[in-house]
């Protein structure tokens, strides 16, 4: 029962919408009209820069893994991934949007990560970190750290269950980012410049 309510808690974490909630707070505007759409932490940073995208990016990944280490103290390797990956589903799912569609679940995933898996976690940053400092996409970067994720959680020799969130949580945000995949191949992906007099950035195509 204890193990159940564990789960619960982390999809009732992965629901909380930084995303919707801190520009609707803070700018009175819904995000859901603007850039892309979606909620998650890389449409606010798009189109607010960094003064709300990355206390959004920064709660996201804070309640990934609030969910991964409640499932660890509360039963182990595999009720910790269930517990993450309940996170993810409710980021996608929000029921505090009426399970509307949610964010594209990269942030949470990172930050379950951090409480699963600290070394893949931390490599995963840097990664992140270098394939946007050369690309520029948002996109592109979080793709190749999701394939690193699987990777690198079959290759350090974890325990199985998060082997199993490694490959299918990767396999389950590249799959959310199909679209910014077709818009990769068609030439039409946001790409960020980052304006150093304005310190936010400027998406272009």
């Amino acid at each position: 029962m204890t193990e159940l309510l564990a789960v619960l808690g982390g999809y009732l974490l992965g629901s909380l919408p930084f995303g919707y909630w801190v520009p609707r707070v803070v700018r009175g505007e819904d995000i859901r009209t603007k850039g892309s759409g979606n909620v998650g932490a890389s449409n606010v940073f798009r189109v607010y820069g960094r003064s709300l995208g990355l206390p959004v990016a920064l709660l996201d990944i804070l309640k990934g893994f609030a969910a991964a280490s409640l499932g660890l103290w509360v039963g182990g390797a595999l009720i910790g991934v269930l517990a993450a990956a309940a996170a993810m589903a409710g980021h996608a799912r929000p029921v505090f949007l009426r399970f509307q569609k949610g964010g594209k679940m990269a942030a949470t995933a990172g930050g379950a990560t951090f409480a699963l898996a600290p070394l893949v976690a931390a490599l995963c940053v840097v990664i992140w970190l270098a394939i946007f400092a050369v690309t520029r996409f948002a996109s592109v970067a979080t793709i190749v750290t999701a394939v690193a994720l699987g990777v690198l959680v079959v290759a350090l020799g974890y325990p199985w269950p998060i082997m199993v969130f490694g490959v299918v949580g990767a396999t389950a945000v590249i799959a959310m980012h199909h679209q910014n995949i077709r818009r990769l191949v068609a030439g039409t992906e946001h790409r960020f410049e980052l304006s150093l007099r304005r310190g936010r950035p400027r998406p272009s195509r």
